[in-house]
């Protein structure tokens, strides 16, 4: 890892680079913001230790600039010129002069991890949009109110509801799946604060699933059921007639036909769609007919 240290005072930003060093990391200095913004496109770092005391020098341009790395403010005192103004602008932390090097490396270690963190987030963020872009829901009108129980007829289609959900209420989710060993204690060791989204409870014993319930009555949740049952919660249904083709899921025939039709009709003229689906122009015509799935013009 490289870390560029932007410092004027000449043997301090030496003594923090030659321990550094000694740690593992690459280290570059600048005297000035003008000369570290210079060689800003050749001296790429990961970590960025800047000195906020540097007479006639702005270092508001340099934390613009690098406000998506690690920023780390070395300060001589606090106020609003050295700190609070450089952490609204992005800086990540400060670190008071004199320091000891442990207290550096913790910050460093700290930000890191923190930086992956945000990194992880976003590639799941975007498989999850990618993975739900297929799926369509209906009713836009549909409210969500924890506790509730949500009947369907495919998950994933409760799935996408639940993400958009989390993500426009801005609430903290624990996710817990009724076929897999240790969901008692998931439910007993889920945040209080945490809404709990449920699925497959079709997989428990009439036993576990009275458990379950009894589990769940003071709790917020949102319960996924693909069969139906007498729940003594709030209950809404949400259905597809053309769920996904996946490999988690048989479908009938009649689905599997519906499904390549409904995705695949304005992807391919009529006499391919019918000879991938092994039936006649004719049959293709009735079929959408059965379905009501005809092209719209």
């Amino acid at each position: 890892m490289k870390i560029i240290i932007v410092e004027n005072e000449l043997y301090l930003a030496q003594s923090i680079a030659s321990k550094l060093n000694e740690n593992s990391f690459e280290t570059e200095i600048y005297s000035s913001v003008k000369e570290a913004m210079k060689n800003k496109n050749k001296s790429k770092a990961d970590v960025y230790l800047l000195s906020t005391n540097m007479p006639g020098q702005n270092i508001t341009p340099f934390i613009k600039e690098f406000k998506d790395k690690i920023v780390i403010l070395m300060v001589s005192y606090i106020n609003n010129d050295t700190v609070s103004l450089p952490l609204k602008l992005g800086a990540k932390d400060y670190i008071v002069k004199p320091f000891m090097i442990e207290e550096l490396l913790r910050k460093i270690e700290h930000y890191q991890e923190y930086q992956g963190l945000r990194q992880r987030t976003e590639l799941y963020k975007k498989y999850i949009e990618n993975l739900f872009k297929e799926i369509q829901v209906n009713n836009k009108n549909l409210k969500i109110n924890p506790p509730m129980v949500i009947q369907t007829n495919y998950q994933r289609l409760v799935d996408k509801v639940v993400f958009a959900y989390a993500k426009e209420s801005n609430k903290l989710f624990s996710f817990i799946t009724l076929n897999e060993k240790g969901w008692k204690e998931k439910i007993i060791n889920s945040p209080s604060d945490a809404i709990l989204y449920i699925t497959e409870i079709e997989s428990l014993k009439k036993s576990d699933k009275e458990t379950l319930l009894e589990m769940i009555k003071k709790e917020k949740f949102i319960l996924c059921a693909t069969e139906e049952y007498p729940y003594e919660f709030d209950t809404i249904t949400l259905n597809t007639e053309s769920k996904l083709y996946d490999q988690n899921e048989i479908l009938t025939i009649d689905d599997y036909v519906k499904f390549i039709i409904n995705n695949f009709q304005y992807k391919f003229p009529d006499t391919e769609l019918s000879k991938k689906l092994g039936i006649s122009r004719k049959s293709l015509w009735e079929k959408r007919k059965k379905y009501e799935l005809f092209k719209k013009k």
